[in-house]
């Protein structure tokens, strides 16, 4: 009898271990049945989440509230993009409404040729600042155009008899890293959300892009993305092309073709294939390849042409004031004006009969060299 018992409580002891042991080689296998039953779809449910659009803002949309406002201000103030368009220096920023970027065409071409880009397509910023207007949110990027005073700057010293004194530099300084977006709307500024605003600024900032690689190939043509993805040199690319498809050139050698000043970008050395990439004014114009067997392959016409501004013509380009002098007499229409005949110039007009010419006398030159 002693003995069922002693039996009976080891019963417990035995089988508790091999039923844990069981238990925890079945979880496993349901556990990753269970994953492998999902769909990558909903496995993948943030990041689809994130990419997938909100939806529109209604036309009768109340005005942004205050509680709105600051989560809109908390949610993107410093918050890290990449660029899908370039930004110029200066004080001159961007304006976007309703997908529409202003300046845009030959005004931004021109801003660029003279003072150059803040932001290239690709590259990572911050947003620093933001204002929410009347009508309009206004982004800082980079610290915005113009450098921001900080706290101590606004502080004020009295003297001994009460005049103020002044700290440190009053004046504002220009900030050439940075520049702004503002992003107007109709009327006033609507009730949003944060994802509703992010898809309002994606034709100018991207928050989804992983690297600066992929935000860049999201900005040019597909043909020359295609040949960025598969590190393929095309004819008509320009060197930040070249750069993101083959890289930094290990070696760069500056020749000259006449009148034509050239640079040849070479890539790789043998017995590998060696790539010489020549480019004229920003502008593959020539891809020589030699290959292992010695073959040489040629290439000289454009694959693709991309919108070149002309920068020399933008540059010198002035608009006429309406008032501007001009040198016809009152009266005188631009038809009756004297016209070249055959390529021959006009005939000059001969001096009025009110001041005759001098005759016989002598001129200041002459008068000049009988002194000497």
């Amino acid at each position: 009898m002693e003995r069922l018992r002693f039996a009976s409580s080891l019963l417990p002891a035995v089988l508790l271990p091999a039923i844990l042991v069981s238990a925890q080689s079945s979880n496993p296998a349901s556990s990753s049945k269970d994953q492998s039953s999902v769909p990558a779809s909903v496995a993948s449910s943030p990041s689809t989440i994130s990419q997938t659009p909100a939806p529109p803002i209604p036309a009768n949309a109340p005005r942004m509230s205050r509680q709105t406002r600051l989560e809109i201000i908390r949610d993107f103030e410093t918050q890290i993009f990449y660029s899908r368009t370039v930004f110029p220096m200066g004080t001159k920023g961007l304006k976007l409404k309703d997908g529409q970027t202003t300046p845009s065409g030959p005004e931004l071409r021109q801003a660029l040729a003279l003072y150059g880009p803040a932001i290239k397509p690709g590259d990572p910023a911050h947003i620093s600042f933001i204002q929410i207007k009347d009508d309009h949110i206004h982004f800082d990027i980079n610290g915005g155009p113009i450098h921001r005073k900080k706290w101590y700057e606004h502080i004020q010293i009295s003297g001994a008899n009460g005049a103020p004194m002044q700290a440190g530099p009053d004046e504002t300084q220009p900030n050439p890293h940075g520049t702004y977006l503002d992003v107007y709307f109709n009327k006033y500024v609507p009730e949003m959300t944060a994802r509703q605003l992010r898809d309002l600024l994606y034709p100018v900032l991207d928050f989804n892009a992983r690297n600066k690689e992929e935000a860049y190939l999201d900005t040019v043509p597909p043909k020359v993305k295609a040949a960025i993805q598969e590190h393929h040199v095309l004819v008509g690319m320009n060197t930040e092309m070249v750069v993101h498809a083959k890289g930094k050139a290990p070696k760069k050698v500056r020749e000259r073709d006449g009148e034509t000043e050239y640079e040849e970008w070479i890539y790789g050395e043998p017995p590998q294939d060696v790539d010489f990439v020549r480019i004229v004014n920003d502008e593959v114009v020539r891809v020589e390849t030699m290959r292992v067997g010695g073959q040489k392959i040629v290439r000289t016409e454009k694959e693709i042409i991309l919108e070149k501004p002309d920068k020399d013509t933008e540059a010198k380009q002035e608009d006429r004031p309406a008032n501007a002098p001009s040198l016809r007499r009152p009266g005188e229409d631009s038809e009756n004006a004297p016209k070249p005949s055959d390529g021959a110039s006009p005939t000059p007009v001969s001096a009025p009969p009110d001041f005759p010419q001098p005759s016989g006398s002598p001129g200041p030159g002459s008068l000049v060299a009988s002194q000497r």
